[in-house]
């Protein structure tokens, strides 16, 4: 069998329908990303039935629960390569989608795929996430759903994100088998940023963890660029995922 049979055989067990046109994206998508990772490092997998599993249906695993808040309007945090928000914006081109990276390089890339696959649903931004959720950012309470795969551990990911999503908005973490000694490791944070777990569920890719921005997220946070790493919220270390 060829990947995609495999990989169509495989999204069964993610209760994922997709179009024909749907898979041929997808399919286009991994292309573009193989081509322009021989120029720069993108991705660490390069086996292209993995490639489908980790990085497509990883990222579409959200897909419910975006589908289930009625998203208006989506930033995936810290994309990378563009995942999860291209495999979102393809099936999904009614959604407003922005990928926010923060490397020049790989934000060109995402703009050059963007333009090259025609998903005017989406908009490429190069700026660090601790810049635009600022209070003069731009970007503060802007988005209903915010998305991430991979952006630090959860403290860390929490500053970054929260102050970008709306009030009463989501932020949807992918992290990975320890997702929820990140969670135990987050209650100062997710305590100053007035957030709360919602809810946490395992799909044969990662864990899913979806928090609830409940309150105002004080002026102070994000912190200048570089500091949440360097000293997360209540002192725990970078996501060993």
């Amino acid at each position: 069998m060829d990947d995609l049979t495999v990989v169509q055989a495989l999204a069964k067990t993610f209760d994922l329908e997709l179009s024909d046109t749907e898979w041929t994206m997808l399919g286009q998508f991994l292309d573009l990303l193989a081509e322009a990772n021989k120029r720069m490092n993108l991705t660490r997998i390069v086996d292209r039935e993995q490639a489908w599993s980790r990085h497509v249906l990883d990222s579409l695993t959200l897909l419910p629960y975006i589908e289930a808040v009625e998203a208006r309007h989506l930033l995936d945090l810290g994309t990378g390569g563009g995942f999860p928000g291209i495999p979102l914006a393809i099936v999904r081109p009614d959604l407003p989608v922005t990928l926010l990276e923060a490397t020049g390089k790989k934000a060109r890339y995402l703009a050059e795929t963007v333009t090259t696959m025609g998903l005017e649903n989406v908009t490429v931004l190069s700026e660090r996430a601790e810049t635009l959720g600022s209070p003069d950012g731009g970007g503060r309470g802007a988005w209903d759903v915010v998305t991430a795969r991979a952006v630090g551990g959860m403290p860390v990911l929490l500053e970054l994100a929260l102050p970008m999503v709306t009030d009463g908005g989501l932020l949807l973490a992918i992290k990975g088998e320890r997702a929820a000694d990140e969670i135990e490791a987050s209650a100062k944070a997710l305590h100053i940023l007035h957030a709360t777990v919602e809810t946490t569920a395992r799909t044969p890719t990662g864990t899913i963890v979806a928090v609830r921005r409940a309150g105002p997220i004080p002026k102070i946070y994000p912190r200048r660029p570089g500091e949440p790493a360097r000293a997360p919220i209540g002192g725990v270390p970078r996501d060993r995922r």
